[in-house]
């Protein structure tokens, strides 16, 4: 019996997804980075959504199975964090919400490193990180703690294999970032390098995703909607405050107010064959 392969995101599908997350605003529970909580809520919230950072055990369980969608950040592997994570992902697993892993520095840290790869096997929906950090989860060599050694390009086949063996989307961050399901692959070819420059882009991003995967049972789909989101409105907000400290402020407020047509017509979308995985 075959198989029917969604197609690669569209602009206008990437549009609808902006929409339905401003239309319903679902609630996200993020377990993650405590240097950017606030940056995180306030960009959920400037999304439509409705953030909550729950990170405690005996909590984690029960509130993964009633949101709308979970991040789980390794920013800050501290205190109870890792078990209301472990508690969060099967919890989510169990009741069908969708769930993004967030691999933050791991490679060259061990805890980190060891918890990813305790995650992983939970099943993610969605793998969100950069090169080296994708790499690193597929058991090859991390980056310079938070800083990535390695190109989305330079982890292609990597990326691949790694969607392909764990069933999750993976998407990986960069100066064009790419993103698979294993059979199909785009890119997004829009973002600034301010993005870069400012605390808590990328975490932020991850929660995004979750709250994207909540409005759309196509995975790549919620995984690209969010990146363009995200990558348009960094443009968009270097164009009028081209220094870290506005540009900070400007990102928010245009991952608020960017037209959700906007967002798919500018990302620069762009579909290529899958191939073989290393």
């Amino acid at each position: 019996m075959s198989t029917v392969v969604p197609s690669t995101p569209s602009p206008a599908e990437v549009a609808e997804v902006v929409a339905a997350v401003r239309a319903t605003g679902p609630l996200v529970h993020c377990i993650t980075n405590t240097v950017v909580t606030n940056v995180t809520a306030n960009l959920l919230l400037a999304a439509g959504a409705a953030p909550a950072m729950v990170a405690t055990p005996v909590e984690a369980g029960g509130f993964a199975r009633v949101a709308d969608g979970l991040l789980t950040n390794l920013g800050t592997v501290e205190g109870e964090q890792p078990d209301a994570m472990r508690v969060a992902a099967h919890a989510a697993v169990d009741a069908g919400t969708p769930w993004v892993l967030d691999p933050v520095a791991i490679g060259s840290l061990p805890l980190r490193t060891a918890l990813a790869a305790e995650l992983l096997v939970v099943g993610p929906t969605i793998v969100r990180g950069n090169a080296s950090e994708v790499a690193a989860l597929a058991g090859g060599q991390g980056g310079r703690g938070v800083d990535s050694l390695d190109t989305p390009d330079g982890v292609r086949a990597t990326a691949l294999r790694l969607a392909r063996q764990s069933g999750a989307v993976v998407a990986v961050s960069g100066a064009v970032d790419l993103l698979t399901d294993g059979s199909r692959v785009v890119r997004v070819h829009a973002g600034n390098p301010l993005l870069t420059r400012v605390t808590g882009v990328g975490c932020a991003l991850g929660a995004l995703v979750a709250a994207c995967a909540a409005v759309t049972a196509d995975r790549l789909l919620a995984a690209t909607a969010a990146t363009a989101w995200m990558c348009v409105a960094g443009d968009l907000a270097a164009a009028q405050a081209p220094t870290t400290g506005s540009f900070a402020v400007a990102l928010i407020d245009r991952v608020d107010d960017v037209d959700a047509a906007v967002v798919g017509a500018r990302a620069g979308l762009a579909a290529e064959q899958a191939g073989a995985a290393a």
